[in-house]
């Protein structure tokens, strides 16, 4: 945020949050899907939940909290209010350096050990609007080690909302900032103006779905998988929420599996599930292998 003080809701006619409506709201987030909205974001929730508030018509913030537990929209309801409280801000070709060491150092090891299968799995985790998913697919078109193979890219999101612009697949010049010009013509065709979409032939690998990563049940669901990208998303985890969701991804990786999270997060004190991988160009965790031989 700015320095500038954005006006007081009771000096517009509105509402304030008290700190026990702040509570009960922040708890029923946190128990939903893990979101840790702190004690010093009080006045951010409140100005991001209040169109919530008049579009539902009602008077106050306590009169919300009852609509979130008991109304027969609740759950609906519930994902306007976690869209409203996340930010979603990403783009193609993020943190380039990781990229870089998983094309030329994990690619070939996944190539390796699923000749015989020919079949490749990716989970991006909380894909947002789907940028990363789609490089992902870009990066594996790029190395021409999989051609003819049964790839997916899986991306999740708990938003329908970002997972509809991911489906759309048509983008403006901020999600290609990191993008080179031979990277935009080979995989872009230009529609409208000033936007582009990802070409059919990079889409063809990439599915998304909505997940609630704190949903085991759902997570369960998902394939087994190669690998796992959940960068920039445990952040607004507290600790319990961060080692479910690290329970659910060791789970749905096969032995050897890789998981790649944000150069800010790091697994320490919150898994002992994953092994660290030094490799030339970044670290990485690992699922590790089998110690008895056996199939996927």
């Amino acid at each position: 945020m700015g320095a500038r003080v954005a006006p007081r809701f009771e000096d517009e006619g509105r509402p304030e949050m008290s700190a026990e409506e702040f509570r009960l709201l922040r708890d029923h987030v946190y128990s939903h899907c893990g979101i840790l909205v702190r004690e010093d974001m009080k006045f951010v929730m409140e100005r991001r939940l209040w169109p919530r508030l008049e579009a539902l018509g009602l008077r106050d913030f306590s009169m919300y909290h009852r609509y979130l537990r008991y109304d027969a929209q609740r759950r609906a309801e519930l994902e306007a209010a976690v869209e409203a409280l996340t930010t979603h801000e990403t783009y193609f070709f993020r943190e380039p350096a990781q990229l870089r060491a998983f094309s030329e150092e994990v690619l070939p090891v996944l190539q390796q050990r699923n000749a015989a299968l020919q079949r490749l799995r990716i989970w991006s985790a909380g894909c947002s609007t789907g940028e990363e998913a789609y490089t992902l697919a870009m990066l594996l078109k790029e190395s021409r080690r999989f051609e003819g193979w049964d790839v997916e890219v899986h991306g999740t999101d708990i938003s329908r909302r970002v997972l509809a612009t991911a489906r759309r697949a048509e983008y403006g010049p901020s999600s290609l900032r990191a993008t080179t010009p031979e990277q935009v013509s080979r995989f872009f065709e230009p529609v409208g103006t000033n936007k582009v979409r990802v070409r059919d032939e990079v889409r063809a690998w990439v599915s998304f779905g909505q997940l609630n990563l704190l949903d085991a049940e759902a997570c369960q669901l998902v394939a087994r998988m190669d690998a796992i990208f959940c960068r920039n998303v445990m952040i607004y985890f507290d600790i319990p929420a961060r080692k479910r969701v690290l329970q659910a991804f060791s789970e749905r990786l096969v032995p050897g599996g890789y998981l790649l999270l944000g150069h800010s997060e790091n697994l320490l004190n919150l898994s002992a599930d994953f092994e660290l991988v030094h490799l030339r160009g970044d670290l990485v965790y690992r699922k590790p292998e089998l110690t008895l031989k056996g199939g996927r």
